[in-house]
């Protein structure tokens, strides 16, 4: 296993909302207690947020096997992580944000390749551009 950099080789933060973010220090709480007892010093800068037994990089096949785990004892559509990023998008997209937004979450160096890929109109979007325009012409 190895860490590579980025396509675009641009090391990006992305931020999370708060609540995330809470559930994060709940465990990263539990990790540290966990991890202690093992012997493992977890108070470095570089600390995973999640890893194996041994706190280092876990497989990417690990992931996977836990996300089908998840959606069959929940009878919940099969998705792949990439298709989670997808889900992602296209929610940020009906949400409001604005492509330039998504591509630099994304972390995308042309925004074309955001347009192409991710920009995909959902009925509820395609709903809302009417209504926006019904507004508009009734002004």
């Amino acid at each position: 296993m190895y860490v590579k950099s980025t396509k675009t080789g641009i090391v990006r933060t992305v931020k999370m909302d708060s609540r995330t973010m809470a559930i994060l220090n709940e465990w990263q709480k539990k990790q540290k207690a966990d991890y202690f007892k093992l012997g493992f010093n977890t108070k470095s800068a570089t600390q995973l947020v999640f890893s194996n037994e041994e706190n280092k990089f876990l497989q990417p096949t690990k992931t996977r096997k836990w996300i089908i785990q998840i959606q069959t004892r929940y009878n919940l559509k099969k998705v792949s992580t990439h298709g989670m990023r997808h889900t992602h998008c296209s929610l940020l997209f009906e949400a409001g944000a604005k492509i330039k937004e998504v591509q630099d979450r994304l972390g995308h160096s042309d925004i074309q390749t955001t347009m192409n890929i991710y920009a995909h109109v959902t009925a509820k979007a395609k709903e809302s551009a009417i209504q926006k325009f019904e507004a508009y012409l009734s002004i």
